[in-house]
């Protein structure tokens, strides 16, 4: 039985009006949905595409209730995996204030303890400042970065690609390139542990060189001055804790004052933060926390006293368009300095690959049976062997594992770093020991006997001379 053209037609008008229904709903779902948490603030959940079009996830704080459109603000990350809540703390500070701020967590695609791009972070952050102006919450025209530790590279790398960025805030940035920085952090965190200069001069010297030239620490040479000089017209804070122990606080300080004021920037502002560790939480040393919530384990401690008050009320301020004029806090004292990293330094590999030929050379001799066994020389290839291997990995653990590879800790030197002086000295004995069974010997000096024994005795030579300066020499 046919329908009437009544009927059809409204049908047609009921099934029109579900679908709208339907499609209402589902955009209703896909949206994200902002909800007020008991505390006086907004938060929503979103996703945005950073740097190479990959999809970041985090969240929107704003004040319940702010009228108008305000100032907003990107919480740019330190380094490692850095998800959303170990910032929780400064996203509120923000939000409180009137500044509606966005973090996100870190990209773990294209970022590893063996590769990182500073660009691409960057990227990241301005995907954020976008997010953040498309929010009728946001003046558009007032949207800044706050980058912490490593963030104090991205930050102002990304301001210094976009005229989106209002302002930069930093907390914990690093005047140096990131080897130079982390060299000193280790030292730093070694001398906590009480260790003594010599390691510590091992580890900030030829070992920083030898990791910095053989491409095993990511964006070692990363220069952060070229990037400051083209912040001359972007209004910057620059804050560092009292008792920053991971950053030079008072060289950092002083390269960003001095850049700052060469490029001609008028509005900016350095700072420390009193009782004030790293990351602007409160310290008694710099390696403790006080308060605060548990993250991953540790305890990242309280927001330091008048902390958050320095940097919202200057975000205020330029948002109200007086940006204040540039100025610079009395730096606090620095127990260690900083240890300069040559970029080439190809002599830092090389000579302990030299060294490793050389004495390899006498085994891979003895299995093609070339030329005369001596047992004393077969003692020094192998100690020769052991000791330099050991001697290049004691530090590099420190790298990679933090100071507590150093543990534990004898007579102001980690224990293992005995264990390696104590082979140094036995390649010492072992190659006095074989010249005077040579000697006794009167071996003569054939072509077997020079291509078997002449690589084992130049490195023998050459590792004295290698050991004292990579301070393996008691």
């Amino acid at each position: 039985m046919l329908l009437s053209a009544r009927s059809a037609l409204l049908i047609r008008a009921v099934m029109a009006v579900l679908s709208g229904a339907l499609v209402g709903a589902l955009l209703l779902l896909a949206t994200p949905v902002a909800y007020a948490g008991g505390d006086g603030l907004v938060r929503q959940e979103v996703t945005f595409r950073g740097g190479s079009g990959l999809v970041l996830h985090g969240t929107v704080l704003g004040k319940d209730g702010a009228p108008g459109p305000g100032p907003g603000i990107v919480l740019v990350g330190g380094s490692g995996a850095g998800p959303r809540e170990e910032y929780r703390q400064e996203a509120e500070a923000f939000a409180r204030a009137g500044i509606t701020t966005l973090v996100y967590d870190k990209r773990t695609v294209g970022y590893s303890r063996l590769h990182r791009n500073f660009g691409l972070l960057a990227d990241d952050a301005l995907a954020g400042v976008r997010l953040l102006q498309s929010r009728n919450t946001v003046n558009p025209r007032q949207v800044g970065l706050w980058g912490f530790s490593e963030g104090g590279w991205v930050a102002p790398l990304a301001a210094s690609r976009s005229t989106d960025v209002a302002f930069v805030v930093t907390i914990g940035g690093s005047g140096y390139d990131p080897l130079r920085t982390q060299a000193w952090n280790l030292t730093t965190h070694l001398r906590h542990r009480g260790v003594d200069g010599p390691f510590r001069h091992t580890v900030a010297g030829p070992a920083a060189q030898f990791i910095g030239s053989t491409g095993l620490f990511p964006t070692a040479g990363y220069d952060p001055v070229p990037v400051l000089e083209r912040l001359h017209r972007t209004p910057v804070l620059a804050l560092w804790g009292e008792h920053d122990t991971q950053v030079p606080p008072q060289e950092s300080s002083r390269i960003f004052r001095e850049t700052l004021a060469r490029a001609g920037n008028q509005h900016a502002v350095i700072g420390f933060v009193a009782d004030g560790a790293h990351n602007g939480h409160r310290t008694t040393d710099g390696f403790d926390r006080i308060g605060g919530p548990l993250f991953d384990g540790k305890n990242l401690g309280e927001l330091a006293s008048g902390y958050a008050q320095t940097m919202t009320s200057w975000v205020q301020a330029v948002a109200a368009g007086h940006p204040p004029a540039s100025s610079a806090a009395p730096a606090p004292g620095q127990t260690l300095a900083t240890t300069p990293v040559p970029s080439h330094a190809w002599y830092a590999w090389l000579t302990p690959a030299l060294l490793l030929l050389g004495f390899a050379a006498y085994p891979v001799s003895a299995v093609l049976r070339r030329g005369p066994v001596l047992r004393p020389v077969r003692w020094l290839a192998g100690l020769g062997l052991l000791a330099v291997v050991a001697a290049v990995a004691c530090p590099l653990a420190v790298f990679v594992a933090g100071d507590s590879a150093a543990a534990p800790v004898v007579w102001g030197l980690p224990a293992m770093w005995l264990a390696v002086q104590g082979l140094a000295v036995a390649v010492v004995v072992s190659a006095c020991v074989s010249a005077a069974a040579l000697w006794r010997r009167r071996l003569t000096p054939s072509r077997a006997a020079w291509l078997r024994l002449a690589p084992v005795g130049l490195a023998a030579v050459g590792f004295v001379p290698w050991a004292v300066w990579w301070g393996v020499a008691p």
